[in-house]
């Protein structure tokens, strides 16, 4: 991977925890026992995984708290310019036809050469775009003008004309080396670019959004934007990569002050409009195997996980310390922490264990982790007694349902049927038949009724038949001829980002790990924080606690906006072609992506989830249109009433999504997971009652189980009961029992190297016009070929006789070998 002026993030030590520190002695038993009680009491949380959150939600975190004082700035250009045009009248009371001169008006002012006059028009166009919300009297009517008003600046060709100027500004070597000299950055060095950007944002965000009274010339500009926005419009490229570009110039140091929130928020909707969200995603699936001839699926996932009930969490160290030293007293007590079910009591006890092995009942990696072991509670008896009954005082609400049909349909490879027909032929008959998965002859009747379960099983995904296609083409170039390949959006965005993919990558994990809550401010470390960071540092206790509350927001919102822009790229690039999504794994894994996540997820996830870093009285539309009450540091403190914080669930389900792309059917990445102890963290994870992300941290420990040791397995039975429940199952997988795993060295990099040697045949084949194959035709004309003229070097006459002495003359033919068959 050769990224030339960009480095891969140095991940530090994963078991730092980032800032927080544990304390010894009493405050770390007190910190184990809230630790305790908040896994104990923390409540199913309801919510609703999507694309995005809610309209006013995302355009509120465009803004930072600090640029609140800009919306009256804003106002006041637009009154100033309107009321010499309106005459007393406002905006909402104007016809179509006036609003529409007015918007021509302002685009002939965008194209001025003061660059003052310029940012006040922009500053007005945006206050057009915010809702002209001095003239509303709620945030309903703010968002309706905003839509309203969008639409028209669109119709009129706003964008093209903001394109215009943000490539201007991207340009602008003297802003770029004013602020590179600077010591601090602050809002004032990204003003125009800051106006610029939130304008294109609400025109994008605004328009993705379809809404029921949507009229129809609305509807058709929608789909209008989006293929203007996915097409190599803009300098022969989707504007995509212009503003991949603004994250790569950030992150190389070259432009300090670019606002990388809006940015990178920017660039996730525009991703998210081109290309299409989860649910488009799905349908294309289902079109895609439709158009291969491959059975429907089995299920629709995104129905599944929502219909999914979450698990308790697993029992944490304070409920393990408690019922060690109950057991130490020798007392056979009520043990009302311990949520072991009734199912593991029954199917896992092993009554012939011997007593000596009780010594080594902890894991070394669960000591480390303080809250990992679980212990079931019959584990120490030898004679198998009934289950406890449930205690008086839990809930009925508490009690585990266990659902008459698992969630999942089980799925089955063809190299799966073709490994359990190999290994049952070299049992029974001696031999192998190398990929047949037909002939079943000297086989016993049961093989046959197994090898029947597992072909009704069996599953063929597109990657399947896009590797297979890819093999033929490798091996057949001329009797196949060129490959049709479909101009999709996905497929103009990764032609554009393939010369600089790994920059692209590279930068976005930068700042992944510059926002993530586990990281620790460093000198050399990127500075994130400059479109946050006020012109004058706060002096009051309020504005500091203020200013803090704006800096963690901040982060919180480019944590999600990259998650999720990582995620639709990968999803969509594995869906057009399963080699352009390897390429973008494999740049994610050799930039350190697999530990930078395990690092993010190595903190209190429950309060991360449950922060609250928002000031309600300061999100947009609420601020613009209710009087501002008083701030004290009582209130800022308290935040809003909402159980968890939207944005930090979604981000957090996002990572654990691509953790798991990276990892699945990958063996020597998973051995990274293993060796990075990445069992207790994921287990910390569990504690979240929320089912979408258990399920992916309870794949990720599935994939891992069979490494962990017998000893992890038994003392984590809890875990492994909600493993068999809740994730797909594969008919012939030994994830529970880890068979033969000396069977499988770990290799690393013999098995990414032959996976870069197939990606980088695709993308010759596919990509690379210029290079003259070993297929182009050939002149097999005499005089022709001689008659050429060829360009020698200059030093060919003094060394030609040498060349021609050591070629030629002194290298022996054999000429009969040309009579013989190869």
């Amino acid at each position: 991977m050769q990224a030339e002026d960009m480095e891969v993030p140095v991940i530090n030590n994963l078991n730092d925890g980032g800032d927080r520190q544990r304390p010894k002695g009493k405050d770390a038993f007190k910190d184990l026992q809230k630790e305790s009680e908040s896994s104990m009491e923390s409540p199913n949380l309801e919510f609703e995984y999507g694309d995005a959150d809610t309209l006013s939600t995302e355009l509120s975190e465009l803004y930072s708290y600090t640029e609140e004082p800009e919306f009256a700035l804003n106002r006041d250009y637009f009154e100033e310019d309107f009321r010499n045009h309106a005459r007393g009248r406002r905006w909402t009371e104007l016809r179509a036809e006036e609003q529409r001169a007015y918007v021509m008006r302002l685009l002939d002012a965008l194209e001025v050469t003061d660059r003052d006059k310029r940012l006040k028009v922009a500053r007005a166009i945006l206050y057009l775009a915010q809702g002209v919300f001095d003239e509303c009297d709620t945030e309903v009517d703010v968002l309706h003008w905003s839509r309203h008003n969008i639409f028209l600046l669109y119709d009129m060709g706003l964008f093209t004309a903001l394109l215009e100027l943000l490539s201007m500004e991207i340009d602008n070597s003297q802003a770029c080396s004013s602020a590179v000299r600077k010591p601090a950055i602050s809002l004032a060095d990204s003003t125009e670019l800051r106006v610029l950007l939130s304008i294109m944002y609400l025109m994008v965000e605004t328009i993705r959004v379809q809404t029921e009274d949507d009229r129809p010339e609305w509807r058709a500009a929608r789909e209008a934007f989006k293929k203007e926005l996915g097409s190599p419009l803009y300098n022969e490229e989707p504007f995509a990569l212009l503003l991949f570009t603004m994250v790569t110039k950030f992150c190389s140091m070259n432009a300090p002050h670019f606002p990388m929130k809006k940015v990178l928020l920017l660039l996730w909707k525009t991703i998210l409009f081109t290309l299409g969200g989860f649910e488009e995603l799905q349908e294309m699936k289902v079109r895609g195997r439709e158009r291969l001839r491959l059975p429907p699926l089995p299920e629709d996932s995104i129905k599944v996980v929502r219909a999914m009930r979450a698990a308790s969490p697993p029992a944490s160290a304070m409920e393990l310390i408690e019922q060690q030293q109950q057991q130490k007293r020798g007392r056979r007590s009520r043990r009302p922490l311990v949520k072991q079910d009734s199912l593991d009591t029954y199917n896992e006890r092993d009554p012939f264990k011997n007593d000596d092995a009780r010594d080594d009942e902890d894991d070394p990696e669960d000591a480390d982790s303080g809250i990992e072991g679980e212990v079931d509670p019959l584990d120490r008896d030898v004679i198998i007694q009934p289950p406890l009954p449930p205690p008086p005082l839990r809930p009925p609400t508490e009690r585990v349902n266990f659902p008459k049909g698992l969630p999942w349909a089980p799925k089955v490879r063809e190299k799966d049927i073709e490994h359990f027909l190999e290994t049952s032929r070299n049992k029974f008959i001696g031999f192998t038949l190398g990929n047949d998965t037909e002939t079943l002859v000297g086989l016993p009747r049961p093989i046959h009724e197994s090898v029947k379960t597992l072909k009704q099983h069996k599953y063929v995904s597109i990657a399947e038949v896009q590797i297979k296609r890819e093999e033929e083409l490798q091996q057949c170039p001329l009797s196949l001829g060129e490959e049709e390949v479909e101009e999709t959006p996905a497929e103009s965005l990764y032609v554009g980002m393939l010369p600089n993919l790994s920059q692209y990558v590279i930068a976005l994990l930068k700042l992944l790990l510059a926002a993530a809550p586990t990281s620790k401010a460093k000198t050399d470390s990127i500075n994130i924080l400059a479109d946050v960071l006020p012109e004058e540092m706060p002096i009051t206790v309020l504005q500091s606690m203020k200013l803090g509350i704006d800096v963690n927001r901040h982060k919180e919102i480019i944590v999600k906006a990259i998650s999720a822009l990582l995620l639709l790229l990968l999803k969509h690039f594995k869906l057009n072609h399963i080699y352009q999504f390897e390429i973008v794994s494999q740049h994610l894994v050799f930039a350190n992506c697999i530990p930078l996540i395990l690092k993010f997820f190595n903190q209190n996830i429950m309060s991360y989830i449950s922060a609250k870093n928002s000031i309600c009285v300061l999100d947009f539309p609420h601020c613009v249109v209710h009087e501002m009450p008083e701030l004290t540091a009582e209130s800022l403190e308290a935040g809003d009433s909402s159980q968890f914080c939207w944005r930090n669930l979604f981000s957090c389900i996002n990572l654990l999504r691509i953790l798991n792309k990276l990892t699945k059917w990958k063996h020597s990445r998973t051995m990274m997971l293993v060796v990075f102890k990445s069992a207790p963290i994921l287990k910390r994870a569990l504690k979240v009652k929320q089912a979408m992300m258990q399920l992916y941290v309870l794949k990720l420990l599935k994939i891992q189980t069979k490494y962990l040791g017998r000893q992890w397995r038994k003392s984590n039975m809890k875990t492994m009961s909600a493993i068999y429940q809740k994730v797909r199952h594969r008919l012939n997988d030994d994830w529970a029992y880890g068979n033969d795993i000396d069977a499988r060295p770990w290799d690393f990099q013999a098995e990414e190297c032959a996976l870069r040697e197939s990606i980088e045949k695709f993308n010759g084949r596919r990509y690379d016009r210029n290079r003259n194959g070993d297929f182009a035709p050939v002149d097999n004309c005499l005089q022709s070929v001689l008659g050429q003229r060829v360009e020698l070097p200059e030093d060919f006459h003094y060394s030609y006789e040498m060349w021609l002495e050591r070629e030629v003359f002194s290298q022996p033919i054999q000429w009969e070998g040309l009579l013989q068959n190869p």
